[in-house]
């Protein structure tokens, strides 16, 4: 591979014009960061440059400093930088404290290190639709080239403090009227006016500004202090088990109690500590993870193209399919909304509708925009205008023989390259489709809910199934902003069929003598958005039985089954639908704890014919997480070794965006393979001893903790049977 470099271009005007090079967006490398010096130097050095420009290739200024150095660096490939040299040699000395001055001509994006090189120069001028803004605590990091220093010397440190601990990007139109750039200009007028705009400060018509030592938009100390004060609060609150944003805090106020230059020797060695944290590791996993997702071997690499699909049908708006609905509009694919009467299509086109309106009420869509994008939806009775379609959706309810029959129908009435997908999140493929002669064109295309919001999209692969068929429905997924995970056909596909051991351990323990409601404490402290109980109540109890008897079908071996839920839905409690599940809820759905619900859980555990574990009401928080999410992590073994999940990522990119694992975590895999899989497989085994076949370590997880293999590694990966 070609190395990053910048390029060096002195015109007749006295202005050298140095170019950032590497492709696709411009990033940051060691080799980019010297050649920037070394050109600078040059240009300093030379007679006839009077002024320098620096600007990106391609219509981008710079992406920020090169991920992939990350884990090049964690994973001991190459040494790590020396962020004090790059921040105080480099981007101060050398950049900002030139004797000559310079202007960034801001294009397309300017990130992370890229904001931080322009910030250095003495002007910056940008385009109205480039982005800005410093996103890297989103990898576990803090600005390490003088970010947090310059930033709120040029924002104001609410804005600054804002766009660092948010990670929120801003166009350059919002720049502009916060004073990060100077100047909105035209793409094709952006280095002719950054030329002019250097040479103007040559000339003192324009300030010559180091951004470092700028205090007019600081606020007075005191008042500093108590922004700061609750920013460290909203970081604790919104973050408790993340320590990098209080550091990103520290400092910042270090720049501003002690002086700029302290502030950038403690942001080096700062950022130099957060790179290896496990913190940093577990979210640069996550972001390479997640763009190999649209990697799969013996799909995407046999040179196929996706398909054009240009209008979508949706059978069923019920809640599922008014989100699916929902999802494809706001992407601009018009959409046909098939219901089976007048009544069920009014409903779920007023669904859709309130999606859109609820996008308004968050500013997060005009009323212009609203009107343009439930135009194209379209509501219909009949197959009549299938004819057209390229890509159908059904989201009925989860009834075979009614799938069966609308499959049939779909044969019939659309087109022969028309992709044939359903949103089941239970049944085989194959029984959905075994009286069409289109197998090879039906797909699973799993949703979460809400379909608009949640961000995963499970692309369910038959035995049958064309790789074409998957290509397009990658290519569709990206569209509509989602991330695409190709799986297996198996009950439960990869993430629900990963995790149904999250409720089942849960109820055991339960049953054993933990308490409900110190389960939920110990996985919300964990990171998981909500733990197992408050999530069987959110989605209720009829669904949590009905997919708990589906799994005792498919998997009876290893189910847990409990009597608590039958119990409490006998009893006319099923979530929080009823006001009344494992929590008691108010009109506004707030959860408290109910300590009626004993009385349920003495019942169960006579059935169950156990009693309660004395030693459950000693163990840690630790032991609690470990005793819920080790048995995910055993089944998360099969799903890998049967091929339903062909990489251990695509299982941690889906663990996080399908069950809310946290991402600072890595994902299912990567937290088990910091632990280890000799200790995973040890606490398994303690467990089976004690409470029985429902933690037997599967054969790939034995395997690999006899073995000392990480289990992410493939070495002993099933091939897949779809």
């Amino acid at each position: 591979m070609e190395k990053g470099r910048t390029t060096i271009e002195v015109g007749d005007d006295g202005v050298a014009l140095i170019t950032i090079v590497n492709p696709p967006v411009n990033s940051l490398s060691i080799d980019v960061l010297y050649s920037l010096k070394d050109n600078y130097e040059q240009a300093l050095r030379r007679d006839d440059v009077k002024a320098i420009v620096v600007t990106g290739a391609r219509g981008k200024f710079s992406g920020g400093f090169d991920i992939s150095a990350f884990s090049s660096i964690q994973g001991g490939k190459i040494g790590q930088p020396n962020a004090d040299f790059i921040s105080i040699e480099i981007v101060t000395n050398t950049l900002e404290g030139a004797r000559k001055p310079s202007v960034a001509a801001i294009d397309g994006l300017a990130l992370g290190g890229g904001l931080e090189i322009a910030m250095a120069c003495h002007a910056r001028v940008s385009t109205s639709n480039a982005q800005l803004g410093l996103p890297e605590l989103q990898l576990g990091v803090i600005p390490g080239f003088g970010g947090t220093q310059r930033l709120p010397r040029l924002v104001g440190l609410t804005k600054a403090l804002e766009m660092i601990l948010m990670s929120k990007s801003i166009k350059g139109e919002e720049a502009y009227s916060l004073g990060l750039v100077d100047s909105i200009v035209p793409p094709d007028q952006i280095v002719t006016t950054a030329r002019r705009w250097a040479l103007d400060i040559v000339e003192f018509r324009r300030p010559w500004i180091r951004s470092l030592f700028k205090t007019d938009k600081l606020e007075p100390l005191g008042e500093a202090r108590e922004i700061l004060k609750f920013a460290r609060a909203q970081a604790q609150k919104q973050a408790a088990n993340l320590q990098h944003p209080l550091v990103c805090i520290d400092v910042i106020e270090e720049g501003i109690v002690s002086g700029p230059l302290a502030g950038l020797q403690k942001e080096a060695s700062s950022f130099q500590h957060l790179l290896t944290s496990d913190t940093c590791k577990s979210l640069v996993h996550v972001f390479f993870a997640q763009r190999a997702t649209s990697k799969v071997s013996g799909i995407t690499d046999l040179g196929l193209k996706a398909r054009n699909i240009r209008k979508i049908a949706i059978l069923g708006g019920g809640l599922m399919g008014s989100g699916i609905a929902t999802a494809f509009i706001m992407s601009n694919y018009p959409v046909i909304l098939k219901e089976v009467n007048e009544d069920f299509l009014k409903a779920g086109i007023e669904r859709i509708k309130g999606n859109l309106q609820n996008q308004v009420k968050k500013g997060k869509m005009t009323d212009e925009k609203f009107e343009k994008t439930f135009s194209l939806l379209k509501g219909v009775l009949d197959y009549g205008s299938f004819r057209e379609v390229d890509l159908v959706i059904e989201a009925v309810i989860e009834n075979v023989s009614l799938k069966r029959q609308i499959f049939s129908d779909l044969e019939k009435y659309c087109p022969p390259h028309c992709v044939l997908s359903s949103n089941t999140s239970t049944i085989d493929l194959n029984l959905i489709g075994e009286k069409t002669s289109s197998q090879d064109r039906i797909v699973g295309a799993h949703f979460f809910s809400p379909a608009h919001v949640m961000p995963l999209l499970e692309i369910v692969r038959t035995n049958k199934t064309s790789p074409q068929v998957v290509v397009d429905l990658l290519d569709v997924g990206k569209k509509i902003r989602k991330t695409p995970v190709v799986v297996g056909n198996c009950t439960g596909f990869a993430v629900n069929r990963t995790f149904f051991p999250y409720t089942q351990s849960a109820l055991l323990f339960v049953d054993r003598g933990l308490d409900v409601y110190k389960i939920d404490h110990a996985c919300t402290k964990f990171g998981m958005p909500m733990g197992p109980f408050r999530m069987i109540d959110l989605v209720g109890f009829g669904v949590g039985v009905a997919t708990g008897l589906q799994y005792l079908q498919s998997f009876p071996d290893r189910c847990y089954k409990s009597m608590l839920m039958p119990l409490m839905l006998e009893d006319k409690r099923s979530g929080e639908a009823t006001l009344k599940g494992f929590y008691k809820y108010d009109k506004r759905r707030k959860a408290t704890v109910d300590p009626e619900i004993n009385k349920y859980i003495e019942k169960s555990r006579k059935m169950a014919g156990v009693t309660a574990d004395p030693e459950l009401l000693k163990i840690s928080d630790k032991d609690i997480v470990e005793m819920v999410f080790l048995p995910v992590v055993n089944e998360a073994c099969r799903v890998l070794d049967e091929g339903i999940s062909v990489k251990a990522s695509d299982l941690d990119i889906a663990s996080i965006m399908g069950m809310g694992f946290p991402p600072y975590r890595g994902g299912i895999i990567f937290w088990a393979d910091s632990l280890g899989a000799s200790y995973v497989y040890k606490r398994l085994e303690e467990w089976t001893k004690r409470y029985g076949n429902f933690f037997k370590p599967c054969s790939y997880l034995t395997k690999h903790a006899a073995n000392g293999i990480p289990l992410s590694s493939s070495e002993d990966q099933g091939k897949a049977r779809l």
